[in-house]
């Protein structure tokens, strides 16, 4: 509720100033109506088709039933405690452990995991990973992120186009500028700066709040918290980073899939732009339920 709030004040203020900027009247709403369209239609192509892309970009080949055994039956034998279809299995060649899930929903859903995942973890521990996934899967968080990128991707392009025009175009607004249009305008330009960076913090959060969900989902699905501790626990030391990963697929994963070794500043500043919570949060969290 708070971040579709603030996206109505900033679209609001935005298409305002644009208003005024260019002097036409009813408020302005052609440009957040065409930054709608714009984002809506990029994050549709990234909803429908998200699979098959993040799948191709991380090399991915099916799994079966014969060489992965361990893996096909564990989602198999959860998918159906969960009262959900079993998803498409990939496996990635990569010996760092990690796993995503995607898919726009059930019926669609996509588990992928590393070869390094399949090797190093135990049956109970790969039971917590899937139980994580699947629980992405029910709550349909690939279709939330989906709205959600939308708006964040309104606000990204109204705040974009707005400073390129004051920077770059003539303003045709009215000749008379009273006091209501230069606050319309100024406030235009902070929403322009601010409002892109805080709607993706808030995204952010959101992300972040879907994995504490995903890690309960994964608790009530095996009954058995101490496999999901012990699985984090595991692929967080293990400190090999996975290759196929990228800025664009890192938020998929059960664990941010880069390996950060900095300063305790650059940790500070790079926590609020994470795509998950820490790990220790995680932990503690699992263990109050246990």
């Amino acid at each position: 509720m708070l971040f579709l709030a603030f996206v109505f004040i900033a679209v609001y203020v935005l298409a305002r100033a644009f208003s005024f900027y260019y002097g036409y009247q009813a408020g302005g709403l052609g440009y957040a109506g065409l930054a709608l369209i714009v984002s809506g239609l990029m994050s549709l192509g990234g909803y429908y088709f998200s699979d098959k892309i993040v799948l191709g970009i991380s090399g991915a080949r099916e799994a079966n039933r014969k060489t992965d055994f361990k893996f096909y039956t564990v989602a198999e034998n959860l998918a159906l405690g969960a009262g959900l279809p079993k998803p498409k299995l990939y496996v990635i060649n990569d010996t760092a452990p990690n796993a995503f899930a995607t898919g726009r929903d059930p019926e669609h859903a996509v588990i992928c995991a590393t070869r390094g995942l399949l090797d190093k973890l135990t049956r109970t521990e790969l039971e917590g990973v899937v139980g994580h996934e699947l629980t992405h899967v029910k709550n349909y968080d690939t279709r939330l992120q989906s709205i959600v990128a939308v708006l964040v991707g309104m606000v990204a392009l109204l705040g974009d186009w707005f400073l390129r025009s004051t920077l770059w175009g003539r303003s045709r607004g009215r000749g008379e500028k009273d006091s209501l249009s230069a606050i319309i305008m100024i406030l235009g330009i902070v929403f322009a700066i601010l409002s892109p960076v805080i709607a993706q913090l808030i995204q952010l959060v959101i992300s972040r709040r879907r994995e504490f969900m995903a890690d309960a989902g994964s608790v009530l699905i095996t009954r058995q918290p101490g496999g999901l501790i012990s699985a984090l626990e595991k692929i967080s030391g293990d400190q090999e980073p996975l290759e196929v990963a990228n800025k664009a697929t890192a938020h998929l994963y059960i664990v941010n899939p880069f390996k950060q070794r900095s300063g305790r500043a650059v940790r500070f500043m790079s926590k609020l732009f994470n795509t998950h919570p820490p790990i220790a949060e995680r932990i503690k969290a699992l263990q109050e339920m246990a």
